[in-house]
């Protein structure tokens, strides 16, 4: 028994460390950096170009998978608080590794009023170093971006989704 549960822990040690190489060796979006240049296609088919939106604050955050419990947590609560976002002048812009039409169907299900962008090769996610959480799950990071494209604010939390959307409203209003 003790020799499964010795195998075992070194199994556990050996996916953390891949891990950490793996995620040590994207590129991390820091406080203070420009938001880094990107066009991905939106719920709707549309091209959405990040550079086009830099005159105005934004809240763009990344999330695993679309219908899971966490994500349909932190996708209602910013839907629900869409308006205190708009009443501050920023975009809301949801990013994920599903394709569009999922997008879709996520946005027509839960009444979403804001931009979801279709990331399917994770070329976006590894453009800002969105870290993976638990070894293999796609990371829960929100980023503030301010009118200049200056990135003001980052929260990063895979089991706190609705904090984001708290941590987001209070840092817009400090902006």
């Amino acid at each position: 028994m003790k020799k499964i549960i010795f195998i075992i822990a070194i199994i556990i040690l050996a996916l953390i460390l891949i891990s950490k190489n793996n995620n040590s060796a994207m590129k991390k979006i820091e406080v203070g950096n420009t938001v880094p240049a990107f066009t991905l296609i939106d719920q709707n088919g549309n091209l959405f170009t990040v550079n086009d939106e830099i005159n105005q604050p934004m809240v763009i955050y990344f999330y695993p998978k679309e219908d899971t419990p966490g994500c349909v947590k932190e996708a209602c609560k910013f839907r629900d608080d869409f308006e205190k976002f708009t009443d501050l002048g920023s975009l809301v812009i949801g990013i994920s590794g599903d394709n569009v039409a999922s997008h879709k169907k996520f946005e027509e299900k839960y009444n979403l009023p804001f931009i979801l962008l279709a990331d399917t090769e994770n070329k976006v996610r590894k453009l800002f170093g969105v870290p993976n959480s638990l070894i293999f799950l796609p990371g829960r990071v929100t980023y503030i971006v301010d009118k200049n494209g200056i990135v003001q604010y980052i929260f990063n939390s895979q089991f706190g989704a609705e904090k984001h959307i708290k941590n987001a409203l209070k840092k817009l209003k400090e902006i």
